[in-house]
């Protein structure tokens, strides 16, 4: 998918407010990202990202959608959670305490992070669709 209609799709952030554990995070309208609270791990270290189309966040990290397809993280990565640059053709991302989720744009799903409970068992997911039904 072209990074145009990417946008087109996109024109409208999805995830513009979060809370995690001590943190609260903010999509603004020109794609900047600003954090508040407790930053004792970098989760609050977003004041240098730009072209965020949306954002979620886990306990103690910070996850945001670039209007590319990539994705930023930053803060606790003690179970790889943060460990999303090499991540692509993303359309939606999701957090959990200690996980990350991003849906690709064929509807499969990508994840890391703690898998204690199987919480990222998803590699066999397929036709997942973004919310209001689209499906890619």
């Amino acid at each position: 998918m072209g990074n145009l209609e990417f946008n087109k799709i996109w024109a409208t952030p999805k995830n513009t407010i979060a809370a995690g554990r001590r943190h609260t995070v903010g999509l603004k309208s020109d794609g900047t990202v600003t954090a508040v609270g407790q930053n004792k791990v970098g989760q609050c270290d977003v004041s240098d990202w730009s072209g965020i189309m949306a954002i979620a966040v886990g306990s103690h990290h910070t996850i945001g959608l670039k209007s590319d397809g990539t994705v930023a993280a930053v803060g606790w990565n003690e179970y790889g959670q943060c460990n999303v640059s090499d991540w692509c053709d993303i359309v939606a991302v999701a957090a959990g305490c200690a996980h990350t989720i991003g849906l690709k744009s064929d509807g499969t799903v990508m994840a890391v992070g703690d898998n204690e409970y199987g919480q990222c068992d998803v590699s066999s997911w397929a036709s997942i669709q973004l919310p209001g039904g689209k499906e890619w």
